[in-house]
Formats: C-alpha cells, sequence, structure tokens
C-alpha cells in the first residue's frame, strides 16, 4: 500500500499583493514555515506562475522548482479551476464569471471560452513539463440553472447540456492523455459535474475516458448530503486528487442546504478549517490508504469564521496527524505457516 503524501497547501486562497503571499518565493518560504511540504499552484495566478513561460522555458521551468526546493516546498500539482469554469458558462452567469477572463474579453462569451480551453491546454502541457502526473480544474456549468427547476426542464435540456460540456472537454482529454497527465475534475456545487451521477452522465459521454478523474473535497458533500465515506468506496478508481476541507450542516427550522441567500457564516451549511466541521477525516484517511491513494493531502482553506493563517498553520498539524503510514506487512504474519498442501487437504477434512 502506498502512504499518502503531505501536507499540502492550496495557494489559491492566499496569493494576494501583500508579503509574503505576493510571490513565489515568499509564499513557498511561508508556507514551509507553517509546516507544509507541497503547494498547489493555481496555473492563471501571475503574482506567482508564467504560464506561458512555463510551457515555453526550460530555464522558467528549473528555476520556479529550483526556488520552492531551496525553500523545502514541492510542487504537488497545477490548478485550473477558474479556467476551467469557463470552459462552459451560461449566458445567465456571464456577468458574474468575465471577472475570471482578461478584460479585454470580457462581455465576448466565445472568445472568452477559446481563452479558456487554450489555458487549460496549457496546464496541461506545463504539468507534464514540471514532471507532474495530474492537474485540478472545475468542468464549467450549462445546466446549473436547472438543478431545481420551475417550470420543468425541457425534455433534452440535460442531455443536450450534457453532451456539450463532454464535445468540449473531449479534445483537452485527449491532450491530457497524450501527455500523461489526469485531468481532476473538482465535484463541487455550481458545476455540472457536481455529484457522482452527474459525474458518470459526463463518463458516459466522454467513452469512459481514463484521463477524466476527481477531485475528492468531502466538505461538498457534506453539504449535499451526500455520503462522503461511500463515495470513496465508488470512485476510489477515478479520485487522483483529494483537498482536506472541511464543513458543517446544521439545518434549522428555517433554512436546510440552500441557505436563504445567506451569508456563509449564517448558513445552515458552511466550510470550516480542517478538523473544526464535521467530516470523520479519520475514516477518509483510513478510506485512501485502504485503496492505494498516493497522491498529495491538500489543505484548501475556506471557512466562515477562522483566520487563514491560523487556518493554514492548523491545517498542516492536521494532515499530519492523520496520514497514515501504511504498512508493509499484516499484522499477523508472525503466524504465518508455509504452504503444505497435504496440510491444507488436512485442515479440510479431505485428506
Amino acid at each position: 500500500m502506498k502512504t499518502i503524501k503531505g501536507p499540502g497547501l492550496f495557494l489559491a486562497q492566499f496569493a494576494s499583493d501583500s508579503a509574503p503571499f505576493h510571490d513565489w518565493n515568499a509564499i513557498t518560504a511561508w508556507a514551509a514555515s507553517v509546516g507544509y511540504a507541497g503547494v498547489q499552484v493555481p496555473s492563471g495566478d501571475a503574482r506567482l506562475f508564467d504560464l506561458d513561460r512555463a510551457v515555453a522555458s526550460q530555464t522558467y521551468r528549473d528555476e520556479f522548482l529550483g526556488v520552492a526546493a531551496r525553500n523545502g516546498i514541492a510542487v504537488t500539482e497545477l490548478s485550473a479551476h477558474l479556467q476551467g469554469q469557463l470552459v462552459a458558462v451560461h449566458p445567465a452567469y456571464d456577468a458574474g464569471f468575465d471577472a475570471f477572463a482578461p478584460p479585454a474579453l470580457r462581455g465576448n462569451p466565445a472568445a472568452r471560452q477559446e481563452w479558456a480551453v487554450d489555458q487549460v491546454g496549457k496546464t496541461i502541457r506545463a504539468s507534464r513539463l514540471l514532471g507532474l502526473d495530474a492537474m485540478a480544474t472545475f468542468s464549467g456549468a450549462l445546466a446549473w440553472p436547472y438543478l431545481y427547476p420551475w417550470p420543468q426542464r425541457a425534455p433534452g435540456l440535460v442531455d443536450a447540456a450534457f453532451d456539450t460540456l463532454a464535445a468540449r472537454w473531449r479534445p483537452l482529454l485527449d491532450l491530457a492523455d497524450e501527455h500523461g497527465v489526469d485531468v481532476c475534475y473538482e465535484i463541487h456545487p455550481g458545476e455540472d459535474l457536481h455529484d457522482g451521477v452527474t459525474f458518470e452522465m459526463f463518463l458516459d459521454r466522454v467513452d469512459q475516458h481514463p484521463r477524466a478523474n476527481m477531485l475528492y473535497d468531502p466538505s461538498h458533500y457534506v453539504l449535499q448530503q451526500l455520503d462522503y465515506l461511500a463515495n470513496i468506496d465508488i470512485y476510489h478508481d477515478r479520485i487522483r486528487m483529494f483537498h482536506v476541507k472541511d464543513a458543517e450542516f446544521r439545518p434549522t427550522g428555517r433554512q436546510g442546504v440552500y441557505g436563504g441567500y445567506q451569508p456563509w457564516a449564517d448558513r445552515a451549511g458552511r466550510f470550516r478549517s480542517p478538523g473544526d466541521g464535521q467530516v470523520d477525516f479519520a475514516q477518509v484517511f483510513s478510506k485512501l490508504a485502504q485503496y492505494d491513494f498516493g497522491g498529495w493531502a491538500v489543505v484548501e482553506w475556506e471557512c466562515a469564521l477562522k483566520h487563514p493563517e491560523d487556518g493554514a498553520r492548523e491545517g498542516a498539524a492536521f494532515v499530519r496527524r492523520h496520514i497514515i503510514r501504511t504498512t508493509p506487512h499484516a499484522f499477523d504474519d508472525f503466524a504465518a505457516q508455509a504452504t503444505d498442501p497435504a496440510a491444507i487437504r488436512r485442515a479440510l477434512g479431505l485428506a
């Protein structure tokens, strides 16, 4: 069995214009200082990473990895969450998601989508060139506005949405296969791939593509009231990435899963720092070890209450406590006996 690597930290929620979060050297030194061994890098944040140079220049790649290594940090994966979101956007969300694209493309959905596809493709290429075998992303969404429909959905609407989503992603999955990189979709509300059923609908349309895989984050399943442990039993062959993020769901007589349009701190379901919510991480880590997951345990800080720097520092220690150093042998091997066919037959009364 493999031992999970970690702790890692997703940098998307930490990158800013203020030190020590404003450049690659400073943020990796900070991450190491609070206990991390690796970082997951948003490929579209120019403060930390130059995607175009990463694709074009071995010198840049060497410098990028070298800075991290000198600070005691590994690059766990690249993330193209925001670019992946723009691969498929329902018009209802055009204005909101325009902020994820360069200013020159805003108000032009076709150009924005073309840019997003190019960005995801470059993230795939850069991942391979950096020696990485998986990247993180969102799927985007065309059907999401019709999740709980009134009036009822038109027949064929969901099929058309998923057919289109698959057609947009299939060339990128094929590119990922050429480069030996798994595309790990974070199964997430707001995306068309938001639970197991929708992931399977997508897999059916991309012919069970071997590069279409999952980023497992149990917090999103708590908020959907989905069995996050059984999910590992079902999809462990497709789980290639892991976010350590906690959540709690405390419904009241006034609100439940949908949250009543309230801010995060006032919702029945809200994200918490690792260990502060309801996710049974002892069982999550046990199941991942059982199924031989050898990737990184990456903390994603999203908490309605706790300061991010406290959440990061505590998260590193939390992951270290939960990583299971897997055993090289069975506990009862000391009592093992040599194989003796005759003895076996006698034990069964067959002699």
